[in-house]
């Protein structure tokens, strides 16, 4: 067991997933703190993007990106809550007991949280072009807003395999349990 713990794949995959998480959180207050500034500088932000774009309507430009950050905000909240479960199991796993009854409920709850961020990245991608629409004629905004988002097939893969290995780990749980009952 002290080869498991010592193992130096499962100190970096902590470090890396402490700092995942503290980047989620940082981008969650950020989205947060965007929305009162929007209120504060909406005259400083109407005038600007008034230069640029002739039909532009700051009346409609402001929900529109508050809703991007609330979406946002949800989306780097869910990676957070993804990388805080692995990082459990990565605790179990390095106490030598992976196979334990709730490494399978955290990842049915990976799986499902990643559906979230499918569906999460969809919605920035109508919100976006949305906000496309909006800035009208302004040269330097309009056909400038390119976001990569929508149902992905990686994600939509990673969800299934997610499922599965919870299958993986409740099914060796049971084996476990099984085993130390006949002993």
């Amino acid at each position: 067991m002290n080869a498991i713990t010592r193992d130096p794949l499962l100190a970096v995959a902590k470090g890396l997933l402490w700092f995942l998480m503290a980047c989620m959180l940082v981008a969650a207050a950020a989205c947060v703190a965007a929305v009162p500034l929007l209120f504060i500088f909406q005259s400083e932000i109407s005038i600007e993007l008034a230069k640029e774009a002739h039909h532009f309507s700051p009346r409609e430009f402001v929900p529109i990106v508050i809703g991007l950050l609330a979406v946002a905000t949800v989306l780097v909240l869910i990676l957070f809550r993804i990388f805080q479960l692995l990082k459990r199991i990565v605790d179990t796993v390095g106490a030598g007991d992976p196979f334990v009854p709730i490494n399978a409920t955290r990842l049915t709850q990976m799986a499902w949280l990643t559906l979230g961020v499918q569906l999460a990245s969809a919605l920035i991608g109508g919100i976006a072009t949305l906000l496309d629409r909006v800035a009208g004629d302004a040269p330097h905004i309009r056909g400038e807003i390119q976001v990569d988002s929508g149902v992905s097939g990686n994600g939509l893969l990673l969800m299934l395999i997610l499922f599965i290995l919870a299958r993986v780990f409740r099914k060796g749980a049971e084996m476990r349990a099984e085993l130390e009952g006949t002993v």
